[in-house]
């Protein structure tokens, strides 16, 4: 029997990246991957970045339907690993919980804003999202 692994990716309002990081995991893997997403705030935002939305859009990951929600205890206590992405999301985990920190990139920093900015998070992300998914795949393989 084998058991699938879950994964939850964290933000601070779970409105951009960690439902990017979600949408991606759920296109790379499938259902090999049990996927989650919130965010630290209690009250998260009424709706996904519009701008997050529609760069997942053009790499056939649709997030319609999708809307911010804080992070649930229960499944908080229940999933393998916590990925948060940036360094504002901070999460205590149970034991047996993993935590992992995505810092990734940020192109404001750089002067990059809008849709070019919004693509190479999105771009940044996936990379990521494939990493973690060949490591979900073979645990056993080295990093």
């Amino acid at each position: 029997m084998t058991v699938t692994p879950s994964v939850l990716f964290v933000c601070v309002k779970n409105g951009g990246k960690s439902q990017m990081a979600a949408g991606l995991m759920r296109k790379a893997a499938g259902p090999a991957v049990e996927v989650h997403s919130a965010g630290t705030d209690p009250k998260p935002g009424g709706t996904v970045d519009p701008m997050s939305a529609q760069t997942l859009l053009e790499v056939g990951v649709d997030l319609t339907g999708e809307t911010p929600k804080p992070i649930d205890p229960a499944l908080l206590a229940r999933v393998d690993l916590v990925v948060t992405l940036g360094r504002e999301a901070v999460v205590d985990v149970p034991a047996g919980v993993e935590l992992e920190n995505w810092d990734t990139d940020e192109p404001s920093e750089r002067g990059i804003d809008g849709i070019e900015r919004m693509r190479l998070v999105r771009d940044d992300i996936a990379a990521r999202v494939d990493d973690l998914t060949r490591r979900l795949a073979d645990p056993d393989a080295t990093a």
